[in-house]
């Protein structure tokens, strides 16, 4: 690749059934297969006594290690609950941060036309630094934050929006509204902002001066990638825990 290119968003790559599928979404089909397929052979013969393999230990310790986190958040009983949906939120996002770190992400591919411009088309590219995955995160992640809400205060929980008891309540419930739609803009920016960047970073310090100078900015980036998965869980969280609770409740 002669010249750099930077791309705010993800180029097709080919088309499956009318549909553009794009370097980012080839990416997460294949991060998905891998992790399905680590956890399946990872846990394939568990055992509960014995000499235990270091597979199963890793996995022992992640899971643990994160369901204790959300405990500390949510509580034991509601921990349970939320875990499922917030342990996949970080075991997919980490891989998908550290994915465009990898030798040929950005690097391989071919030449097409993209804009009416003909430029290099990357074949790989990490999900989260397409603002349409991160933008589907935080929407999934505010859904999910909306269905515990109905799930634990029933219909009670529109009040939280719709209280027209007082002009002051309705004023506030407008506010609460704003205030969790403005949530979906601030987890799709968060996460995106900072993997594009990094990436950004990475390649223009590789087109410079390859090989020594991106080495230390690979290493934050590993560190980043994590600590992004971990920031999406835990508010993930806190927004379900919130949710859960009646406006006395979330006073106290």
């Amino acid at each position: 690749m002669s010249q750099l290119h930077i791309s705010i968003s993800a180029e097709p790559v080919f088309d499956l059934f009318g549909i553009a599928i794009t370097n980012s979404i080839l990416t997460s089909w294949i991060i998905s297969a891998l992790l399905i397929l680590s956890i399946v052979i990872a846990t394939r013969n568990l055992k509960l006594k014995g000499k235990i393999r270091r597979a199963q230990l890793f996995l022992e310790i992640l899971v643990e290690g994160l369901y204790n986190l959300v405990v500390s958040i949510a509580g034991s009983a509601k921990g349970r609950v939320f875990f499922p949906v917030v342990a996949t939120f970080f075991i997919f996002i980490v891989p998908s941060n550290w994915s465009g770190l990898l030798p040929g992400a950005g690097s391989i591919g071919f030449n097409g036309v993209f804009h009416g411009k003909e430029v290099f088309i990357p074949l790989f590219r990490g999900p989260t630094a397409d603002i349409n995955t991160t933008l589907a995160l935080g929407l999934i992640a505010m859904f999910m934050v909306q269905f515990y809400g109905f799930k634990y205060q029933g219909f009670k929980y529109l009040k939280k929006f719709f209280d027209f008891s007082s002009p002051i309540n309705a004023f506030v419930g407008i506010l609460e509204l704003i205030s969790d739609l403005s949530k979906v803009i601030s987890f799709t920016f968060r996460l995106f902002g900072n993997i594009f960047a990094g990436e950004v970073l990475i390649a223009v310090m590789t087109f410079l001066v390859p090989v020594i100078a991106p080495m230390p900015f690979y290493g934050l980036e590993l560190f980043v990638g994590v600590i992004q998965g971990l920031v999406f869980m835990m508010l993930s969280t806190v927004f379900m825990n919130m949710a859960t609770l009646g406006h006395g409740g979330e006073e106290h």
